[in-house]
């Protein structure tokens, strides 16, 4: 079985992981920090943009990975893809302006939960 809609978000999602990689090698040349943040902050927020992006990403993914394998609704793949890619690029532009708590990070954060919370639901309903 293809499973190209998880593929086309996956896709989309590595495009905008690179940007967020290129983003922090920009701003360690700006600042000349080759390991960890030195005293930026600037830098320091893009490294946890980036790795909360990779911690959450991979699971969500083959959440949605499974619900396409076991035939779910192609409006359900794209509802649940496009909230993963929309919460991924709020939070990024929340975080990324402000380490505090931000409308943007906020609907990010939620976006993605919504997402994970119900693929995994509608994963364990599959076996029903």
């Amino acid at each position: 079985m293809i499973i190209k809609y998880t593929a086309f978000y996956a896709g989309m999602l590595a495009v905008f992981y690179v940007a967020l990689s290129f983003r922090i090698i920009k701003l360690r040349l700006v600042h000349k920090v080759g390991i960890g943040h030195g005293e930026s902050n600037t830098l320091h927020r893009a490294i946890r943009v980036h790795a909360n992006f990779a911690e959450y990403v991979p699971l969500a993914l083959l959440l949605l990975a499974f619900l396409e394998l076991n035939k779910a609704e192609v409006w359900v793949l794209n509802i649940l893809g496009t909230a993963l890619l929309i919460g991924r690029l709020f939070h990024a532009m929340g975080l990324g302006k402000s380490a505090g708590t931000s409308i943007a990070r906020t609907i990010g954060g939620i976006l993605t939960y919504l997402m994970m919370l119900a693929a995994a639901l509608l994963n364990i309903l599959a076996v029903y």
